[in-house]
């Protein structure tokens, strides 16, 4: 019985040790003096800037690149032919916009569809799983964008 608890306080003390050592080394090199940068928090209740489409000189041209980029990133919910049928479409709680029906579509302005896309869905006041691509896309290509889904939907604006 005394070899039991000699192996037993020898198991113990060895854990113990494991344990103290293994927290220090998280000490020394797991709280290094090089922290990560705080993003800047936005404030909860900060409204997106109005942006104008008038200020666009230049007309928006869709090209092949326009079509890979909404291949790239829309047709992931809003479909290949932009139908609201992507493969992620069937998990989301509110279906994609059918960017086939002008009903609706003619319904929105160039401005409120580019501030969709920008900004996300919930900046609009529709779905909030329509992502924010503000800061994947730049201005040009969501004018892009939006002129694309325009020609999905063979509409104009208000």
């Amino acid at each position: 019985m005394k070899t039991f608890d000699k192996l037993k306080s020898k198991i113990a003390i060895t854990f113990i040790f494991k344990c103290v050592f293994l927290i220090t080394a998280i000490g020394v090199f797991g709280c290094g003096e090089k922290q990560a940068k705080k993003s800047p928090q936005l404030p909860l209740k900060a409204e997106p800037p109005t942006l104008s489409l008038k200020k666009e000189v230049r007309p928006v041209i869709v090209t092949g690149k326009t079509r890979e980029t909404y291949q790239w990133y829309c047709a992931q919910c809003h479909g290949i032919k932009g139908k609201g049928d992507g493969i992620n479409a069937k998990f989301l709680t509110v279906p994609p916009r059918n960017h086939t029906k002008a009903e609706y579509l003619e319904t929105r302005t160039d401005e409120q569809f580019f501030q969709a896309i920008k900004f996300g869905g919930l900046s609009v006041g529709r779905a909030p799983c329509m992502p924010a691509w503000g800061n994947t896309l730049n201005d040009s290509t969501i004018h892009e964008l939006v002129r694309y889904i325009r020609e999905l939907c063979q509409c104009e604006a208000l």
